[in-house]
């Protein structure tokens, strides 16, 4: 790899929530480019989570090595305060630095219901949505963020779903579910405002619709064959790569000028065409603008001009 391409060694990153799907490619994607990446999550070679996946932790740091990077596994519950101060001791006590924190706990799949009023929805899985989704966010910044604020230029990545502008005026999914994923917008605007007088940035950044794990195995379909999924689901047509938005992390990580993004929201169709990065295909897809013009007007899926 020409050392152009390796300009994040040296830097270290915490990816909470790394097992699988967007975690796991940005830190994959951190990797690429030489990062030393400690990747976070609770399922593990010998227990998997509440999701019961085969996904694992070790597996993901494994990839991280293998891209170039040096990966860390370390298995954590973010919804337990001492875990993570232990996991950010570790990495003091490692490398004496964070450069980079990308926020990615999420594990709601299975917890919210669709078009169901909160009254009618389940409580206790739409409560224990918003734990998952908001106070590991809320804990992991807490330990954190004096380790990334003891160098200028760090960097802090809340990942959620949406944009601010399209979140603004839409409806997402559910009560609880559109709750969680505001609520982390607003955790990147207003970490912007305490980090950068600091010297640190603070984004949140979306994916498109994203072909997950999750979401290529509830379409019945792999990566080698997810169009096969179109003849169902035409929309799926501007679907990406979770390493899309992770290529997006790691252009904002080596970016000199990171702070001229502090407390925005932003996606990964709208950093490729600031970067110049693609998709693994070669190809930018721009789903969210692509929902806004095509999906949610009901127009026929065509992406031509979005990818």
């Amino acid at each position: 790899m020409p050392k152009e391409e390796r300009d994040l060694e040296g830097r270290v990153a915490l990816v909470a929530g790394a097992t699988r799907g967007a975690g796991r490619a940005i830190a994959v994607q951190l990797g690429t480019r030489g990062a030393t990446v400690y990747a976070s999550g609770r399922s593990t070679a010998g227990r998997r989570s509440e999701y019961d996946r085969p996904e694992t932790i070790e597996e993901t740091a494994e990839l991280v090595t293998a891209a170039g990077g040096r990966g860390v596994a370390v298995v954590a519950d973010h919804l337990e305060p001492a875990q993570v101060e232990a996991l950010v001791g570790r990495i003091d006590a490692e490398q004496g630095r964070l450069d980079v924190l990308v926020n990615d706990i999420w594990g709601g799949e299975h917890l919210f219901e669709w078009e169901s009023p909160v009254w009618e929805h389940d409580l206790d899985r739409g409560l224990r949505l918003l734990r998952l989704a908001i106070d590991t966010h809320a804990v992991t910044s807490h330990f954190a963020l004096p380790l990334l604020l003891r160098r200028p230029g760090g960097l802090v990545v809340e990942m959620t779903d949406g944009t601010a502008d399209y979140n603004a005026t839409r409806y997402r999914n559910s009560f609880f579910y559109d709750l969680a994923k505001s609520a982390v917008l607003r955790m990147a605007f207003s970490l912007g405002h305490e980090l950068g007088p600091r010297g640190a940035t603070a984004v949140a950044l979306t994916p498109g619709w994203m072909r997950s794990e999750i979401m290529l195995e509830a379409f019945g379909v792999t990566e080698d064959d997810w169009r096969d999924a179109l003849e169902k689901v035409p929309h799926f047509a501007i679907s990406e790569t979770p390493s899309y938005v992770g290529r997006a992390v790691a252009a904002l990580a080596a970016d000199p000028e990171v702070s001229r993004w502090n407390g925005q929201s932003l996606s990964s169709g709208q950093l490729a065409r600031v970067y110049g990065f693609t998709d693994l295909d070669g190809s930018r897809p721009d789903a969210w603008r692509y929902m806004v013009e095509v999906q949610d007007p009901g127009r026929p899926a065509d992406t031509t001009g979005y990818r």
